[in-house]
């Protein structure tokens, strides 16, 4: 059995665990065995069989889609006490992943075998109900960013993308680059967005990172201020 410290920090975070029938959950903590991954580890590549059931304990993975010409786009973060979607979709359809996955951080990871979750499934209601209400929220929230990436302009889920990354301090930790991809935009494009809202005195932008300093103008903006309220980017283009 593995170390109970580890087993200790993977029940906190992930507490409707440690509620399974007695038989399921001892076979649960038998099974799984936990994995670290540096930053910039690779989680899964896509094309490949999944394997394990994987609950990310510390840490953060982005999950992101590759186009045949090379642009990036982020479908997804898994954060601590968060599954991935992906993953579970293709545990219970035997389908290989259609994404990649890479460690934004340090993570530590816990991954049940496929093997056993797949007989979890079958023998644990409690673990069936978690890991179906789990996913179903998880689908949801990709639901979501499809919408978003469908009817919402690039301006827009700029400033959605930069709240979401701002830390306690107001500080984005992501180059121009890294913001692009992430849209599955360009870095020229981004950085035009990003030098106008520095001239209206909403961020900052320094070597590898934004500070935000302006967050109710940016929040605004990002629920979608009419179009003609919008600062106007010269020759900049918005997709």
């Amino acid at each position: 059995m593995a170390n109970q410290i580890l087993i200790t920090r993977w029940l906190n975070a992930f507490p409707e665990l440690a509620e399974l029938e007695p038989e399921a959950k001892s076979e649960l903590l038998g099974a799984t065995q936990f994995n670290q991954l540096r930053e910039g580890d690779i989680a899964y590549y896509q094309g490949q069989t999944c394997q394990n059931y994987v609950m990310c304990i510390e840490g953060q993975t982005r999950i992101f889609k590759t186009s045949e010409s090379g642009r990036e786009i982020m479908l997804y973060q898994v954060g601590p006490g968060e599954t991935c979607v992906l993953t579970t979709s293709c545990l219970i359809a035997g389908n290989p992943f259609p994404a990649e996955s890479t460690a934004q951080a340090d993570v530590l990871l816990a991954a049940l075998p496929a093997n056993v979750f797949h007989r979890l499934m079958i023998s644990s209601p409690k673990f069936r109900h978690y890991v179906l209400g789990n996913y179903g929220d998880l689908l949801s929230s990709l639901i979501m960013l499809v919408d978003e990436v469908a009817f919402a302009s690039l301006d827009l889920r700029l400033a959605r993308r930069i709240l979401a990354e701002t830390d306690a301090d107001g500080i984005v930790s992501k180059t121009h680059q890294q913001l692009a991809l992430d849209l599955g935009s360009v870095r020229e494009v981004i950085s035009r967005y990003l030098s106008e809202w520095e001239r209206m005195g909403w961020v900052r932008s320094s070597r590898g990172s934004i500070e935000v300093l302006d967050r109710a103008a940016l929040a605004t903006y990002g629920a979608g201020a009419p179009e003609d309220t919008r600062p106007a980017l010269r020759s900049a283009s918005r997709t």
